[in-house]
């Protein structure tokens, strides 16, 4: 009997301590997401930056080239020589590493920089031409991981001082054509001109060529779908045309054979696919039906 009063005590504490030890556990819990509220939203408040970001975004052409920086200012500070330093690698900004990134292959003070995402960096000289420095690694933050023998290419650019300051640097594009700008870095009195070219005509007509290619596969797609269904065949020899005006291939023959053939003109339905058959023969790879039209081409001769 003691013991039956003892154990019955025993359980009630435990189930007190239990209740006590869930009411706890709910507090801590309430405790650590308030805490995790409140670290969230102090993370969201912006501050403002001593140097500010900035992004400069430019057309040449058909070419896209953006910039991605950060703005540090003057104020009232002795910059070159001193809070940038003569002959050392600088980010050509503030906080991260200045990026340039171009749709197409570009030339860059006569050198070629093809389409990417690259670091810019300057090392800036106290008499005569600076180095510029473009990098394959965008994500650098400032000269921090810098490593040479990632360097694209350097190249020497002109500085010229100017009379009037700025306080903020800023980078710009001038002298614009449809073929060329001048990416130009404005700090203090320095004005630095960076000289960009670009092929435009020749990428204009390569996308063009590439949009007009990658369409064929769609108009021998409804030229296919046309011959299923036997309907839409003037549309479907228009589209078939087409593709081969752009490239003639062993497809596009015998589909336009094909299409000749349900129109009732045999005889030119016969010289397409002789043709198609010809350059199938010729393929390093026959295609899989290259046999299948060899017997419709005989069929189709025998039946003249």
């Amino acid at each position: 009997m003691v013991f039956s009063i003892i154990f019955l005590e025993m359980c009630v504490m435990n189930m007190i301590l239990s209740r006590k030890q869930g009411v706890m556990s709910l507090i801590v819990a309430f405790v650590l997401t308030l805490t995790a509220a409140y670290n969230l939203s102090a993370q969201a408040v912006r501050f403002p930056s001593p140097s500010s970001n900035a992004a400069v975004k430019q057309s040449i052409g058909v070419t896209d080239v953006n910039i991605i920086y950060s703005r540090p200012g003057v104020k009232g500070r002795e910059i070159w020589g001193k809070l940038v330093p003569f002959g050392e690698l600088w980010r050509t900004g503030a906080n991260g590493a200045t990026v340039l990134e171009v749709s197409d292959d570009v030339m860059i003070e006569g050198q070629k920089l093809s389409a990417g995402k690259y670091s810019l960096f300057t090392v800036p000289a106290q008499t005569g031409e600076w180095t510029l420095v473009i990098n394959k690694n965008p994500n650098l933050g400032g000269t921090a991981g810098y490593k040479q023998e990632e360097d694209v290419f350097r190249a020497k650019v002109k500085p010229q001082m100017l009379t009037a300051s700025r306080e903020w640097l800023e980078f710009s594009f001038e002298d614009l054509t449809d073929s060329s700008a001048n990416i130009v870095l404005y700090w203090e009195r320095l004005r630095l001109p960076i000289k960009m070219t670009v092929a435009t005509q020749e990428i204009a007509f390569a996308k063009a060529r590439t949009a007009v290619a990658n369409a064929q596969g769609a108009n021998l797609g409804f030229a296919n779908y046309a011959l299923q269904t036997n309907s839409n065949l003037d549309e479907a020899l228009k589209m078939t045309d087409a593709s081969i005006a752009v490239q003639e291939t062993y497809r596009n023959n015998v589909i336009k054979a094909r299409i000749l053939e349900k129109m009732g003109k045999k005889a030119d339905a016969v010289k397409f696919l002789e043709k198609g058959v010809k350059m199938g023969k010729e393929m390093k790879t026959a295609p899989f039906d290259l046999a299948d039209n060899e017997k419709m081409l005989a069929t189709w001769k025998s039946a003249k």
